[in-house]
């Protein structure tokens, strides 16, 4: 596993403690001596994880954290803090304060090894997320990634597999008015139960009598529904090896009995914020591409698809010496139509004619409704001839049968113009092709529309 990781330390011997262990790991090590140069690093720079030292002068390690976090650019990169300070109250400070984990000084090496690949393959899935979302920004996308998930108002469903009745106890008190608590006391179950329902964390205790709570994480963490679901372990003193085993199968975070209640919430929220930032991303992104990119009404791609696209077909077709044709249709009257039957009649022709017209076009053809009642075909190695034979079979598709409008199914007659070019031999151009389809669509039109003319094709 290879990440680049940003030590923060003002003390270089710390810088360098931290840096020969990481680079023993094949880590790629960046280093700041104070938080001005660790934000600008993650703004300017590919960072995985930062381990963050808290006691820094002028910017504290909290400060640092808390601009990191809200900053849309960089609130997704994991932060560990890194202290000699052993209080809880620092600890939930620094959870407060956004960060994914908090480790204290001497730090071993194994916790923080661990700690860091967990980390880092938690980012690799935001990064892939985010990386399907670049492409939308321009459409909604960096509101979403703006979003504070830790302050929205609802209360994650939580399910915590304990046997012990004194210890499920004292996490329901713990909890209840911050999470809406399931408990499951047979770990078999609590599997089951944990696959079966939406929860956004699950606390596992490792003090079961006869069942091994490592092998919990693992199935968890190998069914395809609770990949994702964060995972707390809540072990006993002593257990420092079997936390590490845990964190090397995939468990997002664990806590020592006794267990401080502030702490609890205050990594339950982490854990909580992250799942709903990764969840909503993917929930997300691929409604926004389409949007971007599909005809809402007709199911068709719309014209910000093809303006985008047709170059890609034509440039292809003429480095290959393959022949491209396009079509463009236009419903003949269609103002009359939206007059006469509403605008909801109107919806019902367009909705029906994309119907009829991707019937008609092969999977490799691009159909788009290049607005109002106009729509392009463009057809990848299809020379004028056949383009000229298909776009007649559209026509006769469209005025043999009457289309069915409103609630009553009342039928009207529908007929189209459609104006059909290829591509030339020679210098040719995309604004050319599409010029020569439209003058083809006017003289349709002029001629008395239900009918193909085909320019150069």
């Amino acid at each position: 596993m290879t990440a680049r990781i940003l030590v923060v330390d003002d003390i270089p011997a710390n810088v360098r403690l931290l840096e020969v262990r990481l680079l023993a790991e094949y880590f790629e090590v960046l280093t700041a001596n104070n938080g001005l140069d660790a934000i600008e690093t993650c703004e300017n720079g590919k960072v995985d994880v930062v381990l963050l030292d808290v006691m820094m002068p002028d910017m504290d390690g909290f400060e640092v954290c808390k601009r990191l976090k809200s900053d849309p650019a960089t609130s997704h990169i994991p932060v560990v803090m890194i202290t000699a300070l052993d209080q809880v109250s620092d600890r939930v400070r620094g959870l407060e304060a956004g960060a994914d984990d908090f480790l204290t000084k001497p730090v071993n090496d194994l916790q923080l090894m661990t700690r860091v690949k967990s980390l880092v393959r938690l980012k690799s899935l935001t990064d892939e997320l985010r990386l399907r979302a670049s492409t939308t920004r321009n459409i909604g996308i960096e509101e979403l990634l703006s979003r504070d998930f830790a302050t929205e108002d609802a209360k994650p469903r939580v399910l915590l597999i304990d046997e012990r009745k004194s210890s499920v106890e004292r996490i329901q008190k713990m909890l209840r008015n911050s999470a809406e608590l399931d408990i499951a006391t047979d770990p078999n179950a609590g599997f089951f139960q944990a696959a079966e329902t939406a929860y956004e964390c699950v606390l596992i205790s490792t003090a079961f009598s006869d069942f091994d709570a490592l092998r919990l994480c693992s199935q968890l963490r190998s069914l395809d529904r609770t990949r994702f679901l964060p995972i707390m372990l809540l072990a006993d003193e002593g257990e420092e090896g079997r936390i590490l085993r845990g964190l090397e199968l995939g468990i997002n975070d664990y806590l020592i009995r006794p267990i401080d209640q502030h702490e609890l919430t205050a990594r339950l929220r982490t854990q909580v914020r992250r799942k709903r930032y990764n969840d909503q991303l993917r929930a997300s992104v691929a409604q926004t591409i389409e949007m971007a990119v599909i005809d809402g009404l007709t199911g068709l791609h719309n014209r910000r698809y093809l303006d985008s696209h047709l170059q890609t077909l034509f440039d292809r077709a003429v480095a290959r010496r393959r022949p491209l044709s396009v079509m463009i249709t236009d419903l003949d009257r269609f103002k009359s139509i939206n007059d006469t039957h509403g605008h909801d009649g109107g919806d019902d022709v367009l909705r029906e004619f994309a119907r009829r017209l991707r019937k008609n076009v092969r999977g490799i053809d691009l159909a788009c409704r290049f607005g109002g009642e106009e729509f392009v075909v463009v057809m990848p190695d299809t020379d004028g001839a056949v383009a000229e034979k298909v776009a007649e079979r559209i026509r006769a598709e469209i005025a043999q049968a009457p289309f069915a409008i409103g609630n009553d199914g009342k039928m009207i007659e529908v007929t189209v113009s459609v104006g059909v070019s290829s591509v030339l031999k020679g210098t040719d151009s995309v604004a050319a092709l599409m010029k020569r389809a439209d003058l083809a669509l006017y003289e349709a039109k002029s001629a008395g529309r239900n009918r193909v003319v085909a320019k150069a094709a």
